[in-house]
């Protein structure tokens, strides 16, 4: 990534990153490989469970439910409160999202579902979105009004997205974060976008390029910076 150049600005946020607790495409993957069943990723065949239509936009398991509110007096204890929720618009983070940062929501702190911060996709049914309306009916308190179209019209049935692409999505989603005047920031997305986010988009230590485990918190300090090309890179401390 481009260097910061002596001279040029920067601005810096705390963001607590925040992977969805156990879904239900989780389970049904645990499941599959108890009995032994093997299937090439990204396939469409039968022993593939991530292509099920049972599970399209996965909903939290109760295991999962539980792990999301373990995290909230971990939030609750931060001597800094978020000001700003942003969340992956499928449903396994807004309801992770919403149950590990629901005290703020008293506190009239903004919930915005992001399109750019939607897991890695195509394929794996589990991570196609619902309609904008029947997320909006089943989250009143998320503002979904970023979300462009009703329908899903990233996620593709015949391919999955590039690390580029989920790069060139998280580089958007990280404009539009530095835009935001919030310095304390909460982000509830997925495995494969938060990989990438810490491999591929941020420059940061070893110790957070590491996989996310369902429920897993991480607070980082992110520096955006202004290069000479007029595109922000960021850095996580």
């Amino acid at each position: 990534m481009p260097q910061k150049k002596r001279g040029k600005g920067r601005d810096s946020k705390t963001v607590h990153f925040l992977r969805h607790g156990q879904g239900f495409h989780n389970l049904m993957a645990d499941l599959a490989r108890a009995e032994g069943r093997e299937w090439e990723q990204y396939s469409q065949t039968p022993e593939n469970p991530y292509i099920m239509p049972e599970i399209l936009d996965a909903p939290l398991t109760e295991k999962g439910r539980k792990q999301a509110y373990l995290v909230r007096p971990t939030v609750e204890a931060f001597e800094k409160q978020p000001e700003l929720v942003a969340l992956s618009p499928n449903c396994r983070a807004l309801q992770t999202g919403v149950l590990a940062f629901e005290h703020l929501l008293s506190k009239n702190v903004p919930f915005i579902a992001h399109e750019m911060a939607r897991e890695e996709n195509g394929v794996h049914v589990c991570d196609k979105r619902r309609p904008k309306s029947r997320q909006e009916a089943e989250f009143p308190m998320v503002d979904f009004s970023l979300l462009e179209t009703e329908e899903d019209e990233i996620f593709r049935n015949d391919r999955r997205e590039t690390k580029a692409e989920v790069g060139e999505r998280i580089y958007a989603f990280m404009e539009w974060l530095a835009k935001r005047s919030e310095k304390h920031v909460g982000v509830a997305s997925h495995s494969g976008w938060l990989l990438t986010v810490f491999n591929g988009v941020c420059e940061c230590d070893a110790s957070l390029k590491d996989w996310f485990q369902t429920g897993e918190l991480r607070s980082v300090k992110l520096e955006f910076i202004e290069s000479n090309k007029k595109r922000k890179t960021s850095q996580a401390k």
